[in-house]
């Protein structure tokens, strides 16, 4: 093979390897992902308050705002008190658990436009 001939085949392989290479560190060669959009992701407006210092709290956090979400998808009027999560709640902390599973539900129900649900 001619000088000229290798060449070409060197350019032709660095061609090919930059995609792969984009690929291999991006997974789809478009470069990274974009950034949650505002409100979402750490920090945002399904985040446990910064004051919930204990497990419990975050906790109860989620299943407020997961019981919420379920009871919107499945057009439930909101009560939290028809959450079983709530009421037979049994763990340590009973009521840390439930004020922070209050707070869950209604901040989901304020974010959809709904102000305090019950």
């Amino acid at each position: 093979m001619n000088i000229k001939g290798r060449i070409v085949t060197a350019v032709f392989a660095a061609a090919l390897a930059v995609p792969a290479i984009s690929m291999a560190q991006y997974g789809n060669g478009y470069g990274p992902p974009p950034p949650p959009p505002p409100g979402q992701g750490p920090g945002g407006w399904d985040a446990p308050p910064s004051d919930f210092r204990q497990d419990v709290q975050r906790q109860g956090w989620r299943d407020g705002m997961y019981g919420a979400s379920q009871d919107a998808k499945n057009g439930r009027r909101p009560n939290v008190m028809n959450r079983d999560e709530y009421r037979n709640y049994r763990g340590p902390a009973r009521r840390l658990y439930r004020a922070a599973f209050q707070r869950g539900y209604a901040a989901f129900w304020s974010h959809q436009g709904g102000g305090r649900p019950y």
